[in-house]
């Protein structure tokens, strides 16, 4: 039986009237929601995807329709503003929906694959089939677009899906499912395609657990490493879009102002909530002064508060703004010197911090090396483009990168080096708004894609088909072997080595 369960402010500790459907789903009724979601998948599974596609247009749609009640949801959940839950998750979300439904039957259709000459006699194919029950752990940072990519991918592919969204942020997750939900009963149909579970984290580990075929999670490195290592113990997949540490590189002859803004908004948005936010910038010494300067002018102008007619909100929860105070601690400790901002402050009744830059900094600080997921920019002076690459690297991480300059050689030589899944060139973080890219990171930001055809496979298990073209009685292979074969093979690698 499900417990409800209450949730008390982390800044005013007032209690929270949460949904009702917002539980601590037991054990028994995760592994319900996966056999409902097993049973709809034989039905699911068995459309064409146009069929599919026509579904997923009707939930598309009211979700456009519904963005104005979406967007409250979000802010209420997050404290992010309006126009930023608006634009970088409903809006992001639909065109994702879009780009799938154009482009993803093309993508998951068989392939025919070249047999080769000594092969000649056979045909190949690829088939994209897929998996069966998804389950998705999504975050509280982008509770709605974090959650949709990878459910929209995989119910493209035929998958049904299981979602656990984050304890800090249930509400967007039920208002997920009840998109689903009204979409089915106005079709009469797929009424467990989607399934939300609440609770806290041990309600992921049992999803992870309970017997799906495909696991996404998207969340931090630590607990992804929970995460795969109960996969391991069956062998289920993973998809993992974890932190990151993304760095910015400002060559010599960038566009100082463009730069400056792009750093802004990069470190900014959604209060630095954001697995893909600029989190450190190294820029040339020859125009240090200049881009510290704008950078310093711009975000003295930021309007942070609660609502419309602000430039960011607040920081989500207490936690969070404790690493981030804690890494500013660490870095001024250290002789890091605030250039704007640096303040705690009450932002709609949660305790956030000021947009915040940072100079006099390097290495030797947390704020340079671990993920700090928050409003603070850190800008280090370099001798070249040398250093600043060497610097980008050195990191664990490797999601998000982005490089500004003019000239296409020095640009193109530095997206090529940086260790990373993403690069950005002359903009930032823009390129998991391209639903037609492949987003996902390398070392310790992950393992897989979504987004793009490669993040609509993954969704998928790869079959091979090898087919036999002239019905031959035998195979020169085939026993009793012709005593010609192995002179007639070493002839062959004469030929072809």
């Amino acid at each position: 039986m499900s417990v409800a369960v209450t949730k008390s402010s982390e800044t005013t500790n007032q209690v929270v009237k949460l949904h009702p459907d917002v539980i601590d789903t037991t054990e028994e009724e995760v592994q319900k929601a996966v056999e409902r979601a097993r049973e709809e998948f034989n039905v699911w599974s068995a459309l064409s995807f146009k069929e599919r596609a026509r579904h997923l247009a009707k939930v598309r749609k009211l979700l456009a329709e519904s963005a104005d009640d979406i967007v409250d949801v979000i802010v209420s959940d997050t404290g992010k503003v309006p126009t930023e839950a608006l634009v970088n998750e409903v809006v992001v979300t639909v065109e994702l929906m879009r780009w799938y439904g154009a482009n993803g039957e093309k993508a998951l259709a068989p392939t025919k694959v070249n047999p080769g000459i000594l092969m000649a006699h056979k045909s190949g194919e690829i088939r994209y089939e897929p998996y069966g029950v998804v389950g998705i752990i999504s975050p509280w940072n982008y509770p709605l677009t974090l959650s949709m990519g990878p459910i929209v991918a995989a119910l493209f592919a035929g998958n049904t899906v299981v979602v656990k969204p984050s304890e800090v942020t249930p509400h967007v997750g039920i208002a997920v499912g009840e998109l689903f939900k009204k979409v089915a009963n106005e079709v009469g149909a797929h009424h467990n395609l989607v399934q939300v579970i609440t609770g806290p984290g041990k309600v992921g580990d049992t999803l992870v657990r309970s017997g799906v075929d495909k696991v996404a999670f998207t969340g931090s490195v630590k607990t992804g490493q929970a995460v795969m290592k109960a996969a391991a113990e069956t062998l289920t997949p993973v998809v993992l879009e974890l932190g990151g540490k993304d760095p910015m590189v400002v060559l010599a002859d960038a566009d100082i102002e463009r730069a400056a803004r792009g750093a802004v908004w990069g470190a900014f948005t959604n209060s630095g909530q954001t697995c893909m936010a600029v989190e450190r910038v190294y820029v040339e010494k020859e125009i240090y002064q200049p881009f510290l300067d704008k950078v310093v002018e711009i975000t003295s102008k930021l309007k942070q508060g609660s609502g419309d007619g602000f430039d960011l909100g607040a920081m989500t929860w207490k936690r969070q703004k404790d690493i981030v105070r804690a890494h500013l601690d660490d870095a001024i400790s250290k002789g890091a010197v605030v250039a704007a901002g640096g303040n705690d402050l009450i932002v709609g009744g949660r305790e956030s911090i000021e947009p915040t830059v940072l100079v006099n900094v390097n290495h030797s600080m947390a704020i340079m090396t671990e993920e700090t997921f928050g409003p603070v920019l850190p800008i280090m002076e370099v001798a070249n483009e040398k250093e600043a690459l060497e610097l980008a690297n050195d990191s664990i991480y490797g999601l998000n990168s982005s490089v500004w300059g003019k000239d296409p050689q020095a640009l193109e030589r530095v997206a090529s080096g940086l260790q990373a899944g993403n690069v950005c060139i002359n903009d930032t973080m823009v390129s998991y708004a391209l639903s037609a890219l492949p987003f996902g990171g390398v070392k310790y930001s992950g393992i897989g894609r979504t987004h793009g055809v490669e993040g609509l496979r993954s969704m998928t298990q790869t079959k091979s088909i090898a087919r036999d073209r002239f019905g031959l009685k035998s195979e020169m292979q085939w026993m009793p072997l012709p005593s010609w074969l192995g002179k007639g093979a070493k002839l062959l690698l004469k030929l072809r080595k």
